[in-house]
C-alpha cells in the first residue's frame, strides 16, 4: 500500500471517530425518549463530549509523547472501541455520560496522532494537503455521519449506531497494525510552555473570538434536530435530508473560507462571514416555522458558518509561526470549550425559555465574535500603520 493510500486510510478512520462525535446531536430526540430524559439534558451529552475532549487532550498528547506513534493509534482506537461499548451494553442516562467521556479522549488522541503521522508519510511539498485529507475525513462525518445516523435511528434502535462504530472501530485497528508504519514519539512540549502563549493579549482575543463563534453556532447546532420536528414540523426523512444538506454546505463553505482567505484575506474572510452567519441564524429565528424556507436557510447557515473554519486557524498561525502546532492544539481545545458552553446554554434555554429561541441567542454569540475580530484587527491594522510612520521617520532622520 502507498503512503498516499495509507493517509486515505486514516481518513477513513478519521471519519469514523468523527460521527461518534457529531451523531448525538442528529438522533438527541431519540436518545431522550429513550433514556427518559429531557431533550435539554440529554443535549448535555455534546457538553461532556467536549469538556472533556479539550481538557483531556492535551494532558495525555503530553503524557504519551514518547509512545510509538502506531501503538498510540491501536491504544486510542482500542479504548474508542470500548466506548462505543458502554453506550451499547450498559444502560441508563450515567452511563452514556462515561461513554461520552471515554469516546471523548479517545478521539481527541485518535485525532492529533493521526495528523502528526499522515505529515510524516507525505513528502515535505504534500504534508498540507495530507493533513486537509485527514480534516476532510473527520469533517465528512457531518455531511454522511450524522444523516445516515439519523436514518438508522428512524428505523432500528440508536444504540446499533454505536455498537456498528465500536465493531468498525476494531477492525480499524487491524488495518492499522497490518498498513502503517512505526513512527517514533516525540519530546513532550510541556503544558506551560503552551500556556505561555496566552499571556500574549493578541492570542488570547483570537482565541475568544473562537469561542464565541463556536459557542453561538453550537447552541443551535446541538438542538437543531429537535428544532426541525417541533418548530418546523419536518417529517423524520425531512429531518435527514436537512441535516444532510447542511452537511454538504458546511464542506463547500470550509472550502470558500480557505479560497477567500487566500484571495481577500483573513479579517475580510472572517469578519464578513460571521456577519453572514449571525444573519442566517436570526432570518432561522424568524422563519424556521416554514418547511420550504427552512432548508435554504440550513444550507446558508452552514455555508457561512464553516467558512470560517480555515480562516481562524489560519489567522492563528500568522499570530505565532513559531509555535503553529502549539496555537492549532490550543484552539482545538478553545473550541471544544466553545462547544461544551455552547450545549449547555443552549439546553438552559430549551428549558427555561423555548426551543425557538436558541437561534437568535446562538446569533448574539456569533456577532460578539464578529465584533471582536473586527476591533483586534482594527487595532492591528493601525499598529501596523503607527510602525511603518514611525519606521519612516527614523529613516528620513538618518538620513
Amino acid at each position: 500500500m502507498s503512503n498516499a493510500w495509507k493517509i486515505y486510510m486514516l481518513a477513513i478512520i478519521s471519519f469514523l471517530v468523527g460521527t461518534s462525535e457529531f451523531i448525538i446531536a442528529g438522533i438527541l430526540d431519540k436518545v431522550a425518549d429513550d433514556i427518559g430524559v429531557s431533550v435539554s439534558a440529554a443535549g448535555q451529552l455534546i457538553t461532556v463530549f467536549s469538556l472533556a475532549y479539550a481538557i483531556g487532550t492535551p494532558i495525555l498528547m503530553a503524557v504519551t509523547a514518547r509512545v510509538e506513534r502506531r501503538q498510540l493509534l491501536l491504544y486510542s482506537l482500542g479504548v474508542f472501541a470500548i466506548g462505543n461499548l458502554i453506550a451499547v451494553a450498559l444502560p441508563g442516562f450515567e452511563f452514556l455520560i462515561v461513554s461520552r467521556v471515554v469516546l471523548a479522549l479517545s478521539t481527541g488522541v485518535f485525532v492529533v496522532t493521526a495528523l502528526t503521522v499522515a505529515s510524516k508519510l507525505a513528502p515535505v511539498d504534500k504534508q498540507g494537503s495530507a493533513i486537509a485529507t485527514l480534516v476532510m475525513g473527520f469533517s465528512t462525518a457531518l455531511i454522511v455521519g450524522v444523516p445516515l445516523g439519523r436514518v438508522v435511528a428512524s428505523v432500528y434502535d440508536w444504540h446499533l449506531i454505536f455498537g456498528a462504530i465500536g465493531l468498525l472501530g476494531l477492525l480499524a485497528m487491524l488495518l492499522i497494525l497490518s498498513s502503517i508504519p512505526k513512527t517514533d514519539g516525540e519530546e513532550p512540549v510541556p503544558l506551560r510552555n503552551q500556556l505561555a502563549l496566552l499571556k500574549q493579549p493578541k492570542i488570547v482575543t483570537a482565541l475568544t473570538v473562537t469561542f464565541l463563534w463556536i459557542g453561538g453556532y453550537s447552541i443551535v447546532y446541538t438542538y437543531i434536530s429537535p428544532f426541525l420536528l417541533s418548530v418546523t414540523k419536518l417529517s423524520e426523512q425531512g429531518v435527514s435530508i436537512g441535516l444532510f444538506a447542511f452537511g454538504i454546505a458546511s464542506l463547500i463553505g470550509s472550502k470558500f473560507g480557505g479560497y477567500s482567505t487566500d484571495k481577500w484575506g483573513a479579517p475580510r474572510t472572517l469578519v464578513s462571514g460571521m456577519l453572514f452567519h449571525t444573519i442566517a441564524l436570526v432570518l432561522l429565528s424568524l422563519a424556521g416555522q416554514s418547511p420550504v424556507i427552512v432548508f435554504p436557510l440550513l444550507m446558508i447557515w452552514a455555508f457561512t458558518a464553516w467558512s470560517s473554519g480555515p480562516t481562524q486557524q489560519y489567522h492563528l498561525m500568522s499570530l505565532a509561526p513559531e509555535a503553529s502546532g502549539i496555537m492549532l492544539s490550543l484552539n482545538s481545545s478553545v473550541l471544544q470549550l466553545g462547544m461544551a458552553a455552547g450545549a449547555g446554554l443552549g439546553g438552559v434555554v430549551v428549558e427555561q425559555v423555548s426551543l425557538t429561541s436558541i437561534s437568535w441567542i446562538g446569533a448574539t454569540g456569533v456577532i460578539l465574535a464578529a465584533a471582536t475580530a473586527a476591533t483586534s484587527f482594527g487595532f492591528s491594522r493601525r499598529a501596523r500603520s503607527r510602525r511603518k510612520i514611525a519606521e519612516s521617520s527614523l529613516a528620513k532622520t538618518s538620513a
